[in-house]
């Protein structure tokens, strides 16, 4: 047992070594194999040695594969942002849309983003306007195959010296190539990928399409793009119709539209155009008698300074609207018509009635700039006025601009009043100090008149009733119709929300009141009826027929446009009274008078007007009563002017009659007291507010309220 044990050990230790014995013998024959291999591989390289004059030819070929390798490397990782260009499309960009607008007639109002015009085909353009261009700018044109080698070298050359002559090198393919895809910078890298866009357009269109391209892409300075947009803008021409000498000006404009365009220096376009007459004499093209009355009679540009008073504020609005419009439907052409729904005439009367009232009296009352969208009762935009001067500040106020509206918000707290609570305007209310935590309002005056009925006091316009309202139906759902309603702005809900202390937008207030004006129906302002490309094919048409959600109820609406006619007539608002006319809406005033509106309609337009400083400074005491009345007065008088007055849902109209209410003017600034009432005259009212009662419900508190003197309510705190 013994013997066993001991023998175990010697077997191990013999073990390992045969494992040793086996790895060195490996090792030794693998790099003995190893050795014999590299020795065949000398035997069969050796036969390709070369010495003497063949060596160097051989190692000028192995170089030139080798840089050949890593200039197909380099130039694949130029050419990758050629083929992402390709690849993305991004030559038809929004900002390079081309559009004209109409009015609701179809009379040109205007037009935005580039000029261009691509609907005059190759063979219908003149032959000398091709000629000259050819001779011009690429006399091989249809000779090479997208790159004048010759041309490229001569452009780099010039570019590495600095060099800023007009004889560039560049062929018509690359210079469409760049106007297509790239910038106007000069460097070699640029220069690359416009090598590598050149031959990808040569390779999926032929040369008169190429051709074609670039005489529409070309940039002809004034903001035109290609050559029939050109010929308009500069000769008021069709190009169809240019003469020779108007070609040569034209083909002039590509290599420096800035420096040779005829409205900047004319002397220096009839220079160049005389340097084309030249390129296509020398071309072969013309004959120099052929050119010789070209020269002696050079082209004339028309004076564009009589062109037409554009409603700008409404096409730079129309445009983004188009843009959205445009992508939405996936439209491929870059050149469109837009027929609008503007009125060219209630847009001179807005803002005639806008610019004229800040001119008269807007130093007295230190405000400076205003706003006012007019729509019909379906919601299109008839005419939209952004501020004074559109030449000094394109900023629109109608749109982009967003102010507190004051007491013209309450209507949206009464109407969820009504609608939630089922009350109506004869319905008694009390007038009383009210507060939300550590937040009570005020009454202008500091007073109250204790039970007073709503009619009264939304004509009066008192604070503390519209928020007793709103406690009772809670600030969220009020703020969920305003928006139901056409305020698209979102807007924190405050405890001071049912006083206007929200911000919203002119055109948002248009459309919201709207809805008063429809019946109660959803009507969002829109501009925009039908988008065509230029040649013709449809792209948007609105449905006019379309069905309209209904926000409030018939009766809701008759009662709210009840309580507006009493603030024409003889509330806070009676400024914006229009003889002859059914005339409604609501003065809104903010903190500190820096902002002042009247919003309202009638029975055939609905317009809201803003009044205040851009800095949001103060005014004078500028209630929505006054300036912001009367220029809505002004308009409502033009505009129905000569035309058919629609009736005004829930208004009995009667020229003849005249309801007062308790305040005859907006009750926010002291120098706006009633005037006081004599004996007589109070037991008038009071026999007419009888009278009234039999056949109008909601009219039976006017009488009675009617003997109070104290102005009460100002639109917040």
């Amino acid at each position: 047992m013994q013997d066993q044990t001991n023998q175990r050990p010697k077997r191990r230790k013999s073990g390992f070594l045969a494992a040793d014995a086996w790895l060195d013998s490996s090792l030794y024959d693998s790099w003995r194999a190893l050795g014999r291999g590299y020795t065949r591989f000398q035997d069969f390289m050796s036969r390709f040695h070369v010495s003497g004059i063949k060596r160097f030819f051989v190692e000028i070929f192995s170089d030139a594969l080798s840089f050949g390798a890593i200039g197909c490397v380099l130039m694949t990782a130029l050419a990758m942002p050629a083929f992402d260009i390709t690849a993305s499309g991004e030559y038809n960009r929004a900002e390079n849309y081309s559009v004209v607008f109409l009015d609701r007639y179809g009379n040109e109002i205007g037009r935005r983003g580039i000029r261009s015009d691509d609907s005059v085909a190759l063979d219908q353009l003149p032959d000398f306007l091709v000629k000259a261009t050819l001779a011009t700018e690429d006399r091989r044109f249809y000779e090479h195959f997208g790159i004048d080698v010759v041309g490229t070298l001569r452009a780099l050359m010039s570019n590495a010296s600095g060099e800023t002559s007009l004889q560039g090198g560049s062929s018509i393919t690359q210079q469409l190539a760049k106007n297509l895809f790239l910038t106007s910078e000069r460097t070699l890298e640029r220069k690359i990928v416009e090598a590598f866009l050149s031959v990808w357009l040569e390779w999926h269109y032929n040369k008169d399409e190429i051709l074609k391209l670039y005489l529409d892409r070309a940039y002809m300075g004034g903001g035109n793009f290609g050559v029939v947009a050109a010929a308009d803008y500069y000769f008021g021409k069709q190009v169809t119709d240019i003469t020779l000498a108007e070609a040569a000006m034209l083909a002039g404009l590509y290599k420096a539209p800035t420096r040779f365009a005829p409205h900047v220096d004319l002397a220096a376009a009839r220079g160049r155009a005389n340097v084309v007459l030249t390129n296509m004499v020398s071309a072969g093209f013309l004959t120099e008698g052929q050119v010789t009355a070209a020269r002696r009679h050079p082209a004339s540009p028309i004076d564009r300074a009589s062109d037409l008073n554009s409603p700008n504020y409404f096409l730079d609005w129309a445009f983004e609207e188009t843009k959205a419009i445009i992508e939405a439907n996936r439209a491929t052409s870059n050149n469109f018509i837009v027929r609008t729904t503007i009125d060219s005439t209630l847009q001179s009367y807005a803002e005639e009635a806008v610019t004229s009232v800040v001119r008269e009296q807007g130093e007295a009352y230190n405000v400076s700039q205003a706003a006012m969208v007019v729509t019909d009762l379906n919601g299109a935009i008839r005419g939209m006025v952004g501020g004074m001067d559109y030449g000094k500040s394109q900023f629109n106020r109608a749109i982009v601009s967003t102010r507190q509206p004051g007491s013209a918000f309450k209507p949206f707290v009464y109407a969820e009043a009504f609608e939630q609570l089922g009350l109506r305007p004869s319905d008694t209310i009390s007038d009383r100090p009210v507060c939300i935590g550590d937040w009570c309002p005020q009454n202008y005056g500091r007073n109250y008149r204790g039970s007073t009925t709503l009619l009264s006091a939304f004509a009066a316009s008192i604070n503390t009733v519209p928020v007793t309202l709103s406690i009772k139906t809670g600030r969220e759902p009020i703020a969920e119709l305003s928006h139901r309603m056409g305020i698209r702005n979102d807007y924190p809900i405050t405890r001071s929300l049912a006083l206007g202390v929200a911000s919203v937008s002119v055109l948002d207030m248009t459309s919201s009141y709207a809805v008063f004006a429809s019946g109660g129906l959803k009507t969002q302002a829109f501009g925009i009826t039908r988008v065509t490309t230029l040649g013709g094919d449809l792209v948007y048409e609105k449905q006019a027929d379309a069905p309209r959600e209904r926000i409030l109820s018939e009766r809701t609406v008759a009662d709210m446009n009840m309580m507006m006619r009493t603030v024409v007539t003889g509330g806070t608002g009676r400024r914006a009274d229009v003889p002859g006319v059914p005339a409604v809406g609501k003065t809104g005033t903010t903190t500190s008078y820096r902002d002042a509106w009247f919003c309202g309609f009638t029975g055939n337009f609905v317009a809201a007007v803003w009044f205040g400083n851009d800095d949001y400074r103060p005014t004078k005491d500028l209630t929505g009563g006054t300036l912001p009345a009367i220029a809505w007065q002004k308009f409502m008088a033009y505009a129905h002017t000569n035309t058919e007055i629609k009736p005004l849902f829930g208004v009995d109209f009667v020229p003849e009659q005249t309801i007062v209410a308790e305040a005859p003017e907006e009750a926010e600034a002291a120098d706006e007291r009633p005037p006081s009432l004599t004996p007589a005259a109070a037991r008038k009212l009071v026999d007419l507010a009888e009278r009234l009662q039999s056949t109008i419900d909601a009219a039976a508190p006017i009488g009675a309220q009617a003997r109070a003197q104290t102005p009460i309510g100002r639109e917040n705190l």
